[in-house]
């Protein structure tokens, strides 16, 4: 049990400090006296509930009526960004998984994938490419079967009910070719009984065509 003289209420502590969620870590409170969870960016504060100075917030009182807390928020009003538990301030550049990368801006935050999206269709030397997850690596990798059996037979060990390892991948449907009428739809694709990337085609119809004017009248 301890007291604080200049806190604004008699200081008492629990004799096991508190769980603090993750992202939150463990602070003296604003008397300086027990420890408490750091409130995170967005969260209530006051006096005794401080907020987490090593992500540079403070209580921000200016949006609260008299008497009552405020909300937590980067100092000067510095927008920032909160993903998994830790705060992010403006212009960082983070990297939540090995397959994207973000920056935060203005609140929020906008992602690029770092695996690239790129199509390899069949060529002679390599007639049967396949896209498939290599153990050890982030990105998914084109393979030619006829040339790594090695990681077919790792990709059957995964899935063992199947015949042949072949997940469905293929781009979305263009436009039709047509404004009106009958048209033609492309895409490339692996979604045959072969698992082999290949252009597809079907037919589309956006309207049908207006008919065409009557022809005028002879005049005699």
């Amino acid at each position: 049990q301890v007291c604080a003289q200049l806190c604004r209420r008699p200081c008492y502590c629990p004799w096991v400090p508190p769980r603090c969620p993750r992202g939150s870590p463990l602070v003296l409170d604003g008397c300086g006296c027990c420890k408490v969870c750091a409130r995170r960016l967005g969260e209530p504060c006051d006096f005794l509930h401080v907020c987490d100075q090593s992500q540079g917030l403070v209580c921000d009182y200016s949006s609260a009526s008299a008497g009552t807390g405020g909300t937590c928020n980067f100092e000067d009003d510095e927008e920032g960004c909160e993903v998994n538990g830790r705060v992010y301030r403006d212009g960082e550049v983070f990297q939540p998984s090995c397959k994207i990368q973000c920056r935060c801006l203005d609140g929020g935050f906008n992602c690029i994938p770092l695996c690239q999206e790129d199509v390899r269709l069949p060529t002679p030397d390599c007639p049967h490419p396949r896209r498939l997850e290599i153990p050890g690596k982030c990105c998914p990798e084109w393979v030619c079967a006829a040339q790594d059996q090695h990681l077919l037979r790792d990709a059957r060990a995964v899935s063992p009910l199947l015949r042949q390892p072949c997940q469905e991948w293929g781009t979305e449907w263009s436009a039709c070719s047509a404004t009106c009428g009958l048209g033609l739809a492309t895409r490339v694709s692996n979604q045959n009984p072969h698992c082999r990337l290949e252009s597809q085609r079907r037919l589309c119809m956006l309207r049908p065509c207006p008919a065409l004017p009557a022809a005028f009248p002879a005049v005699s």
